[in-house]
């Protein structure tokens, strides 16, 4: 459960510190006050895209910290402590909060967790769960644990098909194997892709292996290391130079320690004796003459390396041409195989890797083409009957689940509305053909909104009402399927789930979603007084201008300022006596009584 919300320079936030209660809360204010800037920055701080537009004007960073109550650990909590460092496969997931902190070491206290992000005006953001800094997705892989945000926009999704079959496939708890299926089906396909390429025709493979031998063989004999275009461009840039390089250095061997007296390291030498001799007259100039003599050891020591290198500096044509020649080489290896003539060595030597690995997969294609073959029957018939298992389970899953949409949705003002998820198979005729990456199903939501009428895709006659019902339904019943609630978040937030209703239907609504807030935090964001007067809380946005800035602030409300708040959402006037007088009878006979 969100139990406390800290807010500082986040969008029109200068700063906002907000306690939530469990239980139904109900987001209000003036439309423009920003509402939904508070469910903006919990989504931030749960992991959301993170942008420095999001920093109020003026300031540095935005901060927001959360405070999550987990309740004590599940009965069934597995320790994965150590599974993380032990496996060297895929590690152990997690199913709830508690695991998935022991997943990756993080101690909490008192039961309690957290949350902190920060996003600076340089674009740099940071994450913290307890004292540990993490990445932004492992903060919205734990707080998809904590809590579910029905965004203002969600019920849309109802208007994608392939989204149905994810809402079954989640109250089914067939996500998981779902997705275990859909990497076999890839398997498989990536089989067959390979098998096709072994069929094709032998001309072409003939083709194909002669072009990779030829490369192959090209590019063996060339014996490539490395790095080694960058060493022979360094090399032929100080063979082709010589003569400058040479001037060069002989100029600066000439300037500190050349026969003249006013060589560097002569100079240097003479001032050492002077210095000695000031510093003997007067102790404070000891320092300068330490490092006069340092300096002096030092240049001494440069001109030694200098004449050394001058001594060694032999001008070789002969070896100027084998690197021009090998350069020559590398730059024709790189029109062929790389990317481009600049591209690194590198690509060269990966595409000699790749094309002796195509050429073992080329060579010898009958005996691998009949042990892929065999492969392919045996993946074949497994995914098939996998996805014959699943079918089965989405059907029986399909019922229940079109049962309890129906129930909620005569609860929300939807009387003899019938509902169905539909599961059909696939139509082609062959096996292979059949299966699709999820399994072989064409799963659809259909509803007859009004009696009489036969059913019909959801997609294309549900009205926005509707959808936000029907969505408002299946978090319901996704939320009821898990009877345990140990995986179940603690908290769901509604944004403006009111669209499209009113009257009656947002009465039904509001009801329900008092109901849905026994076992669990409900927050909503609405505007119609119907659905707040049900609320056990109430927190009121305003937006004020001080100094010509323009700030959002946030609050609880209750006793006569929450009166006055349901009064304005009734007809816009917070003060005239039939609108407070309404406002009470209200909340007396829907909400607790002021």
């Amino acid at each position: 459960m969100l139990e406390d919300l800290s807010i500082k320079d986040f969008a029109l936030i200068d700063s906002a510190n907000v306690e939530f209660n469990g239980g139904f809360t109900v987001l209000s204010g003036e439309t423009g006050a920003g509402k939904s800037l508070l469910i903006g920055a919990l989504t931030f701080l749960l992991g959301g895209k993170a942008g420095v537009e999001q920093i109020r004007g003026g300031a540095h960073e935005s901060v927001v910290t959360g405070s999550f109550y987990l309740g004590k650990a599940p009965s069934s909590v597995r320790d994965l402590s150590g599974e993380k460092e032990n496996s060297t496969e895929t590690s152990a997931e997690a199913t709830n909060a508690w695991e998935w902190l022991s997943l990756h070491g993080i101690e909490i206290e008192d039961d309690r967790v957290l949350l902190r992000r920060v996003i600076r005006e340089n674009g740099k953001s940071g994450a913290w769960i307890g004292s540990t800094p993490v990445t932004r997705a492992d903060l919205a892989e734990f707080s998809s644990f904590l809590i579910d945000i029905h965004g203002q926009h969600e019920h849309q999704s109802l208007m994608k098909v392939s989204e149905h079959r994810k809402f079954l496939d989640s109250y089914a708890s067939l996500t998981e194997r779902v997705a275990n299926f859909t990497s076999l089906y890839s398997e498989l396909v990536a089989k067959r892709k390979l098998l096709d390429e072994l069929n094709t025709d032998d001309r072409d493979r003939a083709q194909r292996i002669d072009l990779l031998n030829f490369a192959i063989k090209e590019i063996s004999e060339a014996k490539l290391k490395p790095g080694e275009d960058v060493e022979l461009d360094d090399e032929e840039t100080k063979l082709s130079s010589f003569e400058k390089l040479y001037s060069d250095v002989e100029q600066i061997n000439g300037a500190l320690s050349g026969g003249e007296g006013g060589a560097v390291v002569s100079v240097l030498k003479r001032l050492r004796a002077v210095a000695d001799s000031a510093s003997s007259s007067d102790k404070s100039l000891q320092k300068l003459t330490d490092r006069l003599e340092s300096a002096f050891y030092e240049i001494s020591d440069i001109a030694e390396e200098y004449k050394s290198y001058s001594q060694s500096l032999v001008f070789d044509p002969e070896r100027l041409a084998q690197v021009q020649e090998r350069q020559t080489l590398i730059y024709n290896l790189k029109k062929k195989y790389a990317s481009s003539v600049s591209a690194p060595l590198s690509e060269v030597i990966l595409y000699f890797e790749k094309a002796q690995k195509t050429l073992d997969e080329l060579d010898n294609s009958s005996d691998k083409k009949e042990k892929l073959e065999k492969e392919i029957a045996e993946l074949g018939k497994k995914v098939y009957l996998e996805a014959k298992n699943i079918s089965q389970l989405r059907k029986s899953a399909a019922e229940k689940m079109s049962a309890g949409v129906v129930q909620v949705l005569s609860n929300l003002g939807m009387n003899g509305t019938r509902f169905s998820v539909n599961v059909a198979e696939k139509s082609d005729n062959e096996i292979t053909q059949k299966c699709g990456p999820y399994g072989i199903d064409d799963i659809e939501f259909l509803i007859s909104a009004n009696p009489g009428q036969p059913l019909q895709p959801l997609a294309k006659i549900a009205s926005g009402g509707e959808l936000s019902r029907v969505m408002l339904s299946l978090k319901t019943i996704l939320c009821q399927s898990d009877e345990s609630g140990e995986s179940t978040v603690g908290t769901m937030i509604f944004d403006e789930i009111d669209t499209g209703i009113g009257g009656e239907v947002a009465v039904s609504i509001g009801s329900h979603l008092k109901k849905l807030a026994k076992n669990r935090q409900v927050l909503c964001i609405t505007h119609l007084a119907s659905i707040a007067v049900y609320a056990d809380n109430q927190i009121k946005i305003e937006k004020s201008v001080n100094n010509g800035a323009t700030q959002t602030h946030v609050r609880p409300i209750m006793g006569e300022e929450r009166v006055s708040e349901i009064a304005r959402m009734l007809s816009g006037d917070a003060a005239s006596s039939e609108s407070l007088e309404h406002a009470r009878s209200m909340l007396a006979k829907f909400g607790e009584a002021v």
